[in-house]
């Protein structure tokens, strides 16, 4: 079974991406390049539908991404190792909060871990 099955297809992935919005929002150490865009619901819908797009075509579902590509996200950024485990600490809680089992969540802390050149000192 696709990991898009598994985390509940595109209901199930776009309560994680919820989840792990809001606590990238309260996160200390990513929250203050998160915060602006409550300034600007437009810009952050946008961003929450790329990632739920990106996670669904990313795990196996008919979904098409029509987003940047890592790098083109997060150049300019300089986003650090701290950071890059902070969120990715953040999405295993929220996996944890809606009952990911150890696979699910061993799944996508590989693909997390793929996309780390991609973004971290850029």
């Amino acid at each position: 079974m696709s990991l898009y099955k598994r985390l509940g297809e595109e209901n199930g992935i776009t309560k994680l991406v919820d989840d792990i919005v809001d606590l990238h929002m309260n996160n200390p150490l990513v929250q203050a390049r998160n915060l602006p865009l409550k300034e600007n619901p437009e810009h952050l819908a946008e961003i929450r539908q790329h990632t739920i797009n990106f996670f669904c075509a990313g795990a196996g579902g008919p979904q098409e991404y029509k987003g940047r590509g890592m790098v083109g996200s997060h150049k300019g950024m300089n986003v650090s190792e701290q950071e890059f485990l902070a969120v990715v600490d953040d999405v295993m809680e929220a996996m944890e909060k809606n009952s990911y089992q150890e696979p699910e969540r061993k799944d996508v802390l590989a693909i997390l871990y793929s996309l780390k050149p991609e973004i971290i000192r850029l």
